[in-house]
């Protein structure tokens, strides 16, 4: 299905509703504005080697091309309709899908749908410094390429707002650009997206976990019952792929070109040879990953189970046989350990009210295959220091195990051990400070900083020495 380039580019006739477009053109100056605020900071005039979507077909949906970010074309790209689609779990399946919000569900629904845009804006916000410390044009492209689809992702989320939730939709939709990232009187909605990303160990920390977590969020919601949800997020989840790849082979990349100087250098300290030592990268891992989990809200959750049961969030892959059977989830209980009374004991959580565990459950699987390749690179060093997942039960900060003294390993610590011990598990100003004085822009095509291995391969089948940034000052 073509995209049509309008003013604002769509493949859902906008141009047919008159009032949906007059709004939307309407608060397309205002984004462009926040755009130019709150975007890579210093590179909004030069030529980025972006991919933009020209259709949303599996095959050839992305062409490539030198293109100036204020000039990116955003808009509205919805997967085609399933004829005759019915909601496939729940107290409502097999009814028809939803073309329209209904009644009874438009207060969830459109909460869904504003906390997971207020993380698309949040994310650039975030990262807007990260260009003037690129290790890599190579790197530095794709910083720009997921900053520039998180902003199209904005554009999928408040399409639904103006157009299904009238006069509320828009006042969501203008707040998404008066909020700001770490602002103290207007912050984000989630407390994971306040947090500054100021050095690349952390960007690509935040692009495997913080991003992933996404990939399964926008997973579930491609199931639900509203079916223009479902559409936006299923089409955004082909874009999804490439952050989380960004996010994998940079931590990887860190992984390797380690491994490789220390097994060069067996008897150096790696800060002496300008390199992230294995244990800070342990403690970044250990940060993002604890964070990632706290966005999936707490393990026993009502409005999981309102969500599920009404048909609006099912499962990852929730009509996908090999995961699942039944799609009522009425009859199950999920077990687990958590603290009462001074003692862990075992609980069980009716599937329902479960359903957060069960879709961080599929996140972690996902997870775990990612150490499972960075292990490797230090196999074949011959080193003998493995990466690993913290115990769910380590810092965290929302659910059953918040603010308790658990260490990675999931044993619980007194209050003073925890707190003495909690530098050797999370990285301390000292460590930032030193990645952070690892991050020298490196803007010679075909070169990369020295703490970081270059990609398997080029982008769109570019080779090593390929321009991905053409900077007008040059």
């Amino acid at each position: 299905m073509a995209i049509t380039y309008d003013k604002i580019p769509n493949n859902i006739d906008l141009a047919s509703n008159r009032k949906v477009q007059k709004a939307l053109e309407a608060w397309q100056p205002d984004f462009k504005d926040w755009w130019m605020e709150m975007g890579p900071e210093g590179f909004q005039q030069d030529e980025i080697y972006l991919r933009t979507a020209i259709s949303v077909d599996s095959s050839g949906w992305a062409h490539f091309d030198y293109v100036k970010m204020p000039d990116y074309r955003w808009g509205i790209f919805l997967t085609p309709p399933v004829k005759d689609r019915k909601i496939g779990f729940g107290d409502n399946a097999e009814m028809d899908v939803w073309e329209q919000v209904p009644g009874e569900y438009r207060k969830e629904l459109r909460r869904m749908i504003v906390t997971q845009c207020d993380t698309e804006p949040a994310s650039v916000e975030q990262q807007k410094l990260l260009g003037k410390c690129a290790p890599s044009l190579y790197d530095m492209r794709n910083l720009f390429q997921v900053n520039v689809e998180e902003g199209r992702h904005l554009w999928a989320m408040v399409h639904l707002l103006h157009e299904y939730f009238g006069k509320d939709g828009r006042d969501e939709a203008d707040e998404m650009l008066q909020r700001r990232s770490g602002n103290v009187d207007s912050p984000r909605i989630l407390e994971a997206f306040n947090k500054p990303v100021e050095d690349w160990l952390a960007f690509f920390c935040f692009a495997m976990f913080m991003d992933r977590d996404g990939k399964f969020q926008l997973g579930a919601l491609a199931e639900s019952g509203f079916d223009p949800l479902a559409r936006a997020t299923k089409f955004m989840l082909t874009e999804e792929a490439h952050h989380l790849f960004v996010g994998e082979t940079g931590v990887g990349r860190v992984v390797a070109r380690t491994a490789q100087v220390m097994a060069e250098n067996p008897d150096t300290d790696p800060a002496q040879l300008g390199i992230v030592s294995l244990d800070i990268i342990q403690k970044y891992i250990n940060e993002w990953y604890t964070g990632s989990l706290d966005l999936f809200g707490g393990e026993d959750s009502s409005n999981a189970a309102n969500y599920f049961g009404a048909g609006l969030k099912g499962r990852f892959q929730e009509m996908n046989p090999k995961r699942f059977t039944e799609h009522q989830a009425m009859d199950e209980c999920y077990n687990l350990d958590w603290m009462e009374d001074g003692k862990m004991a075992s609980h069980e959580i009716p599937m329902r009210r479960a359903m957060n565990l069960v879709l961080r459950d599929a996140y972690n699987e996902d997870c775990v295959r990612a150490m499972v390749r960075w292990n490797k690179s230090l196999e074949k060093a011959g080193l003998d220091f493995r990466l690993y997942l913290p115990s769910q039960r380590f810092n965290r900060h929302i659910g059953v195990y918040a603010h308790q003294p658990f260490n990675p390993q999931g044993e619980l610590l007194s209050d003073k051990d925890y707190k003495d011990q909690y530098s050797q598990w999370i990285p301390t100003e000292a460590d930032l400070d030193y990645v952070k004085s690892l991050m020298v822009q490196v803007t010679e095509p075909g070169h990369f900083a020295g703490w970081i291995n270059p990609p398997a391969k080029g982008l769109n089948g570019q080779d090593e020495t390929f321009e991905y940034v053409k900077f007008v000052n040059a």
